[in-house]
C-alpha cells in the first residue's frame, strides 16, 4: 500500500459536530479544551483520558493530535456505533494528502496502546504495506493482535484544516436527509454506507419479524447466529472459515462436538454452543470499560453435509429446520440469524433453500433473519411473498 493507494483517511464522530468540523476543522483535544469549544462526545472520558497519557516520540500527548483511522469499520466505530446515539454517527474522509503535513505520525495499531509502535510519517507508511491484510478484512478478534491492528492510525499535530474533508459517510438513507437539512447549502457528498457501520445493506421484509437480508451476519444483533458447518469437524471456507478465525473458542467446540462414536453434532440435528463471553467484549475497543453491555451470544452449529467435499444435502437441512421449529423455545433462542443453508460453496440454489428456510422458520414466535448468499445475485422474483410462501 503505497502512499498513492490509500484512498482516504476516516474521523468518527457525532453528526451534530459535523457544522463546526466544515467550518473550523478536526481539533486535537488539546485543542477543544484550549478554546472551549462544546461539541458532542462520542468516546466516555475513560477512553480519552487514557489517551492523554500517551506520548509520541517527540514528547507530544496524543491529545496534541487530531487522529485519524486507515480503516473506519473498526473496533472503535462498532463501540461507538452499538451505542445510544447509532443513529447520529458519522464518518468523514481525509484526503491522504494531509500525510504531507509536518509533525504527522503514523502508529501500527491502537496509538493508546502501549503494545502499538508511532513512527514518523515515511516510515510509518512502510508500516501500514505490512498491515494490508488486516486493514482490508471483515473481522478482527484478540488472540492474533487484528482488534488493534485494524485501528492503526494517523496522527496530525493539531487539526485538520477542512479543505481536506472529500465525504462524509452515514449508515442509512434517512441519515443522509438529516444531515442535508442540518448542513444546508453544504455540496460535500454525504455517502450511505451501512456495510461500513455494521448494518444490512438491503432488508426484504416477509413479515414483522421475518426477514431476508444483505450483510455480513456476524454483527448481527440477533441472539443466536448459526452456521453451516460438514460433521467432519473441518471448517475449511466460507462463513465457517470466518467463524474458525473470528471466534476461535466456536472452533474447539465444534471439533468437540463432532469426535467419538456418539457425536453430539449430526446431519438432522444442530448443535447449540451457549456462548457464556458477550460477543460485544470481542468486538468493540476498550471492552474492559464498556459499561454494562450485556448482548448475549450463541452459535448454532448447522451440518448441512457429512463430509467437507459432499454438496450440501436437501434433505438433511430440512430435518435441521425442522428441529430448530420444534425445540427454539426450549433451547432459550430469542431471535436467530441465518445464512442461506447449503448455498454457495454447498453447492444448492436459492430456489429450492429459500422456500424450504421461509416453511419452517416464518411462523416462529421470535425475530428471525436470513443472510441471503454473497457469491451470487439473487433474481427479485425469488424474493417475494408469493415465491418464498406460496401465498
Amino acid at each position: 500500500m503505497a502512499r498513492k493507494a490509500i484512498k482516504g483517511l476516516y474521523y468518527i464522530t457525532h453528526i451534530d459536530n459535523l457544522s463546526s468540523i466544515l467550518k473550523w476543522g478536526i481539533l486535537s483535544h488539546e485543542l477543544i479544551e484550549q478554546q472551549n469549544i462544546k461539541y458532542r462526545p462520542i468516546y466516555d472520558q475513560n477512553i480519552v483520558s487514557h489517551r492523554q497519557q500517551r506520548q509520541t516520540p517527540d514528547d507530544k500527548s496524543l491529545w496534541y493530535f487530531a487522529n485519524l483511522y486507515f480503516q473506519p469499520r473498526n473496533p472503535m466505530l462498532y463501540r461507538v456505533y452499538v451505542g445510544e446515539n447509532r443513529r447520529d454517527i458519522a464518518v468523514v474522509e481525509i484526503n491522504p494528502k494531509v500525510l504531507n503535513k509536518p509533525g504527522v505520525y503514523i502508529t501500527n495499531g491502537n496509538a493508546a496502546s502501549n503494545a502499538s509502535d508511532i513512527f514518523p510519517a515515511k516510515q510509518g507508511i512502510q508500516e501500514i504495506n505490512q498491515l494490508k491484510e488486516i486493514l482490508d478484512k471483515e473481522w478482527w478478534n484478540s488472540d492474533d493482535g487484528s482488534k488493534r491492528k485494524i485501528m492503526a492510525e494517523c496522527l496530525v499535530p493539531e487539526y485538520v484544516d477542512p479543505s481536506y474533508i472529500t465525504a462524509i459517510y452515514v449508515p442509512t438513507h434517512e441519515a443522509v436527509n438529516k444531515l442535508k437539512a442540518l448542513l444546508l447549502g453544504n455540496t460535500l457528498d454525504i455517502i450511505p454506507e451501512p456495510y461500513m457501520f455494521f448494518v444490512p445493506l438491503q432488508r426484504t421484509q416477509i413479515t414483522p419479524v421475518f426477514n431476508l437480508v444483505e450483510g455480513d451476519m456476524f454483527f448481527s444483533r440477533a441472539q443466536t447466529l448459526t452456521i453451516s458447518v460438514n460433521t467432519k469437524g473441518v471448517m475449511g471456507k466460507g462463513l465457517a472459515a470466518r467463524a474458525k478465525y473470528q471466534f476461535p473458542d466456536v472452533y474447539v467446540r465444534y471439533q468437540e462436538v463432532c469426535r467419538g462414536r456418539n457425536p453430539q453434532l449430526k446431519l438432522s440435528i444442530p448443535y447449540l454452543y451457549k456462548r457464556e463471553t458477550p460477543i460485544d467484549y470481542d468486538l468493540a475497543d476498550a471492552s474492559n470499560m464498556l459499561p454494562g453491555i450485556n448482548n448475549e451470544k450463541w452459535f448454532l452449529l448447522f451440518a448441512t453435509k457429512g463430509h467437507w467435499k459432499e454438496q450440501s444435502d436437501l434433505r438433511s437441512i430440512e430435518r435441521g429446520l425442522e428441529w430448530i421449529s420444534k425445540n427454539y423455545q426450549q433451547e432459550g433462542i430469542k431471535s436467530l440469524a441465518l445464512p442461506a443453508l447449503g448455498c454457495g460453496l454447498g453447492g444448492l440454489e436459492w430456489s429450492e433453500v429459500g422456500p424450504l428456510m421461509c416453511r419452517y422458520l416464518v411462523n416462529l414466535n421470535i425475530s428471525v433473519r436470513i443472510y441471503l448468499p454473497r457469491e451470487k445475485e439473487i433474481p427479485p422474483e425469488q424474493l417475494t411473498t408469493d415465491f418464498l410462501l406460496g401465498t
